[in-house]
C-alpha cells in the first residue's frame, strides 16, 4: 500500500505494525474545520486501506505534537456560523463522520490508541472506538460538545455509555466534563494510564504482543466483542448525528463558539 499520498496523516508500517499519526500539530490535530474535505476523506479512506493491507497485523493510532486531537476547530466553528459553509458543514457531517467511525469499526486488525496528550470531542470518540487505549496520565479527555452548543452526536453518545455506564456517561456528556488520564483509567474509560513519555512505548509493547499472537484468533475475538458496539452504532448514529447537525444551526452554538474564542461568557437563550 502507498501511504505517502496522505497529507494530514502519516502512516508507517514496520514489522507488522502500522503507526497512524494524526499530523497537524499546529492545530492540535483538530479533525473538523473550514475547507477540511481533504482530512475528512483521508480519515475515512485510510482505515479501508489498512484493513486490506496484508502486511499489517496491528495498528497504533496517535497524534503528532503535544495533543492527540483537539476534536473540533473552534476558530472554524465561529467563522462558519450563519454562513453558507455552516449549513454545508452541518449537511456534510451527516455523511463523513458516520462513514469514518463505521470504517474504524470494520477494521479487522486490533487498534491500539496511544493518547499522547489532550483528547477532546470527536478526537475522544475516535480514540475510544479503538480496541485498547493507552493514555498519558497528564493528558485530558472529554467530550465537550455541549460547551460549544452542540449535541455530542458524532459517536460520543454511543461509546461513552458502553464504556462507563449510562448514568456516568450522561454526567460527563451533558456537562462536558474533562478528566486526566489517571481518572479516565480509574473509571474504565481508557485501558491504561502511563507517564506521558511512556505512552508510545507502552502502546508499542501491546502492539508487538498482539502481532505475535495467532491473527485469526485475535481478529475474530475482536469481531465477536465488537458486535454490540456495531449494533449500537447502527441503531443510533443517524439520529445522533442529525441532532448534532441541527444544533450547528442554533444561536446558542454561535454564541458559545464566539464566547470561547473571545474569552467572554455568553448567555444562552435556548434557540
Amino acid at each position: 500500500m502507498d501511504y505517502t499520498k496522505y497529507k494530514t496523516i502519516d502512516v508507517k508500517v514496520e514489522n507488522g505494525i502500522a503507526t497512524l499519526m494524526l499530523n497537524r500539530p499546529e492545530m492540535l490535530n483538530a479533525i473538523v474545520g473550514i475547507g477540511d474535505a481533504v482530512s475528512h476523506r483521508e480519515l475515512e479512506d485510510v482505515w479501508l486501506e489498512l484493513a486490506e493491507d496484508s502486511e499489517v497485523r496491528v495498528i497504533i493510532l496517535t497524534g503528532a505534537g503535544r495533543a492527540f486531537s483537539a476534536g473540533g476547530n473552534l476558530k472554524a466553528m465561529a467563522g462558519r456560523f450563519g454562513k453558507p459553509e455552516g449549513w454545508a458543514t452541518a449537511l456534510g457531517a451527516t455523511g463523513w463522520a458516520p462513514r469514518m467511525l463505521s470504517n474504524i469499526l470494520t477494521v479487522p486488525q486490533p487498534i491500539v490508541a496511544a493518547v499522547n496528550g489532550d483528547c477532546m470531542g470527536l478526537g475522544a470518540t475516535v480514540a475510544l472506538f479503538c480496541d485498547t487505549v493507552v493514555m498519558s496520565q497528564t493528558g485530558r479527555i472529554g467530550d465537550t460538545h455541549v460547551k460549544v452548543g452542540l449535541v455530542a452526536g458524532d459517536g460520543g453518545s454511543i461509546i461513552w455509555p458502553l464504556l462507563i455506564g449510562v448514568a456516568r456517561a450522561k454526567d460527563f456528556l451533558m456537562r462536558g466534563k474533562i478528566v486526566d488520564g489517571i481518572e479516565a483509567e480509574r473509571i474504565g474509560l481508557v485501558s491504561y494510564a502511563v507517564p506521558a513519555e511512556q505512552v508510545l512505548s507502552a502502546a508499542g509493547s501491546i502492539a508487538q504482543e498482539l502481532a505475535a499472537l495467532p491473527p485469526l484468533a485475535v481478529r475474530w475475538t475482536k469481531r465477536s466483542i465488537n458486535q454490540t458496539l456495531r449494533e449500537e452504532f447502527t441503531k443510533k448514529i443517524d439520529a445522533a448525528i442529525a441532532l448534532e447537525s441541527l444544533s450547528m444551526m442554533s444561536q446558542d452554538h454561535g454564541s458559545a463558539a464566539q464566547g470561547l474564542l473571545n474569552k467572554v461568557r455568553p448567555t444562552f437563550a435556548g434557540k
